[in-house]
């Protein structure tokens, strides 16, 4: 899913997030037929296990090549994926991290940091959060710009999935205090999910991105 139509930043989150751990000074290597993988989340929460453990098994195979076996890091860009992989038995062998968990421990200290004088708000997603992550994605922020507001009153977004494609009313309603707590100074957002950053753009008025913008923006390599 591409960046919203009028969003200045405008290039999609997968050529973002490579030229972001190349100026880590990381090679990047992208699994063969990228373009026909999935972890199988999609067709999970349609109820059809068997069709989601196909593509997560696909899609382990797919990265056990592209890793060398696991001998390299594998990251993925978006948490709802990351959380989905991880504890797969099939996955042990493999080293897989979500893109906050890996851009605070592996790529933070290979970048030379300008911090910018902005207020941004930032959202856990639920697959962050169950991860234990939420702390490293607050710190991430922090590095980069003055001061982060995570509002007390959001938890869940509601998108739940694609639902909030089709149900609309379950994002409004989760978000539906989001706008009023944000200051006025605090013109985006950042998050690790596309589709929680779609409703969150919706109902706050501001773009929400991917936390890979925020740091490709203040940092150059070291």
């Amino acid at each position: 899913m591409g960046p919203a139509r009028d969003d200045p930043e405008n290039e999609a989150l997968p050529v973002k997030t490579v030229a972001l751990l190349r100026k880590a000074g990381y090679e990047v290597v992208m699994p063969d037929n990228v373009a026909g993988l999935c972890c199988g989340q999609p067709f999970a929460s349609k109820g059809l296990p068997e069709q989601a453990s196909a593509k997560q098994d696909e899609l382990e195979r797919a990265l056990r090549v592209a890793s060398r076996d696991g001998r390299d890091p594998i990251v993925f860009d978006t948490s709802p994926c990351a959380f989905r992989v991880k504890p797969g038995d099939a996955s042990a062998q493999l080293r897989v991290y979500d893109i906050a968990e890996f851009i605070h421990d592996f790529v933070l200290d290979r970048l030379e940091l300008e911090k910018l004088l902005e207020t941004v708000a930032l959202h856990c997603t639920c697959s962050n959060i169950k991860m234990g992550l939420q702390t490293k994605l607050k710190a991430i922020a922090e590095a980069c710009v003055e001061k982060v507001v995570v509002p007390d009153a959001i938890s869940c977004c509601g998108w739940a999935g694609d639902k909030g494609f089709t149900y609309p009313e379950l994002n409004a309603s989760a978000l539906r205090d989001l706008k009023a707590a944000l200051p006025d100074n605090c013109q985006s957002g950042y998050s690790t999910s596309r589709t929680c950053e779609i409703g969150l753009s919706l109902h706050s008025e501001r773009y929400y991105r991917s936390i890979v913008y925020l740091v490709d923006r203040c940092s150059s390599p070291r």
